[in-house]
């Protein structure tokens, strides 16, 4: 028999999940190389197995899951054959020629140009909302938390008239602290500080480390939240280009902190990055830490999307490499969990006792019976499940709004379609205004997030940033083709700009 070029064996100490994607992977490689054309057959599952010696659940799973990412399709009778590449990627590297024009620490209006874009889309009667970056409700585990908290009502009815910790409840703390160990950290459940979202614990960790006035470097394109949080403390973004595939320019930031030496933090989402859904290799994770400690700049960490990040992927934290308390994490289950609850925590490292002081004056502690509920379902095996399920809706429909973006926009669009998370970074031909395309869009009930909210220049107007959220549906087909029309109309001057 010829000798296969990868060598996959159910003896191996590998599960039949990760050794079908493994073989997956393989054949993505050559499509991806050209190796196998587009329009060109592939290897029937009969000869998979032979070849590869999987089994026929194997085999199969490989074939589909290519074929719901896109890579391939089945015709009857036939057998899957290759699909022409229909998306045009963005470029994978930050313009560094950029830097000047970027490396400019300042104040800037980000936050009545974005509160204009929330209004408008406020007064608008929305009938799709592409906007956002949580999942739809039904995704969510409705019923097990709805069983969780009534569970938890049942058994500790004066969760609702009792005082609470000021730091969060201890069982919710405990799961936290032993759920982090899987993405490399070692932490002490009275280390964790329960806050309002991740949003809130970067507005804690930002007032611990610096004050107004100072600078503090950011991605960019960045989440507008942040820059909004920046802007009402008073203090400065410096943004530092970002690859849609690597996360933050380490030769990027070196070159920043030596022009501007008293940078006192830099805030950054290393696992699947919002907008862009970059996931920061290991190497680049270690060099940042250490890179941030030489320097002396506070190292804040966003991880609010680690549990959306495919197997195939390494979610390891930053904090994993942390030494000297000088990274402060930050995560929530905001996107992987429950929207509704707004659960949050942090861990303040060298800042640990300052957190705890402005977290109790600023809005003292959580209402605990969320937490209690939440630390039942996460205890348990079933939260895992969750995650899983959860993990390959979303694969499913970032390939399907991916290939509808690709087959309704005009040439020349590109589009960065991430390894894992709800958000897709769409770029629009010909320079075309996002405010243009978002305010057309709006009038037709379609609500979108336009790239000129992600950044205080304007290097990012031309961009989308679209959510991929919601199960794949006509309405949401409908919807993108309509948008990929109206950028058309634009392009062409059938829609006068205001």
């Amino acid at each position: 028999m010829r000798k296969s070029p990868l060598s996959l064996s159910p003896s191996q100490s590998v599960t039949p999940q990760l050794l079908y994607r493994q073989l997956a992977g393989h054949y993505l490689a050559a499509i991806q190389s050209n190796t196998l054309a587009p329009g060109e057959r592939m290897p029937s599952v009969r000869d998979l197995m032979q070849q590869h010696q999987v089994s026929l659940s194997t085999a199969l799973q490989a074939l589909r899951y290519l074929e719901q990412d896109g890579w391939l399709e089945a015709r009857p009778r036939s057998g899957y054959f290759v699909l022409p590449a229909r998306r045009m990627a963005l470029a994978e590297e930050p313009n560094l020629s950029t830097m000047p024009a970027l490396m400019s620490a300042q104040y800037a209006g980000i936050h009545e140009r974005v509160s204009g874009v929330i209004a408008q889309g406020h007064g608008a009667s929305v009938t799709l909302d592409l906007s956002g970056a949580s999942c739809a409700p039904e995704l969510y585990a409705v019923e097990a938390l709805k069983n969780a908290a009534i569970r938890t009502l049942r058994k500790q009815p004066q969760v609702l008239t009792s005082m609470m910790s000021h730091r969060g409840n201890p069982a919710f703390r405990q799961v936290l602290a032993k759920r982090s160990l899987a993405i490399g950290i070692k932490m002490a459940p009275e280390e964790v500080i329960v806050t309002h979202g991740c949003i809130e614990g970067i507005n804690l960790a930002l007032r611990a480390v610096a004050q107004a006035g100072d600078t503090v470097a950011v991605e960019s394109p960045t989440y507008y939240g942040l820059l909004q949080v920046l802007e009402s403390l008073g203090m400065r973004a410096l943004e530092i280009p970002t690859s849609p595939r690597t996360g933050i320019s380490i030769e990027a930031l070196q070159l920043a902190s030596q022009t501007y030496p008293d940078i006192k933090a830099l805030v950054l989402v290393p696992n699947l990055q919002n907008p862009l859904g970059s996931i920061m290799p290991d190497e680049h994770k270690a060099q940042l830490v250490a890179l941030c400690q030489e320097h002396g700049m506070a190292l804040i960490e966003d991880d609010s999307y680690s549990g959306l990040v495919p197997e195939t992927s390494s979610a390891r934290a930053l904090k994993s490499w942390d030494r000297s308390g000088n990274v402060i994490y930050c995560a929530s289950l905001n996107k992987v969990l429950a929207p509704g609850m707004r659960l949050g925590w942090m861990a303040g490292g060298r800042w640990q006792a300052r957190l705890e002081m402005l977290k109790f004056a600023h809005t003292r502690a959580n209402e605990e019976w969320s937490q209690i509920a939440a630390a039942d379902f996460m205890a348990s095996a079933a939260y895992e499940r969750h995650l899983r399920r959860l993990r390959d809706a979303l694969r499913l429909q970032r390939a399907r709004t991916a290939d509808a973006i690709a087959r309704h926009f005009p040439v020349g669009t590109r589009i960065n379609v991430p390894d894992g998370g709800a958000l897709l970074w769409v770029e629009l031909p010909a320079q075309l205004s996002s405010k243009a395309v978002f305010e057309s869009a709006l009038k037709e009930g379609i609500k979108i997030a336009p790239g000129l909210m992600f950044s205080n220049s304007n290097r990012f107007n031309h961009f989308l940033r679209l959510s991929c959220g919601q199960p794949f549906s006509p309405r949401i087909e409908y919807g993108i083709k309509r948008l990929g029309e109206i950028v058309e109309d634009l392009l062409a001057g059938r829609v006068r700009v205001a």
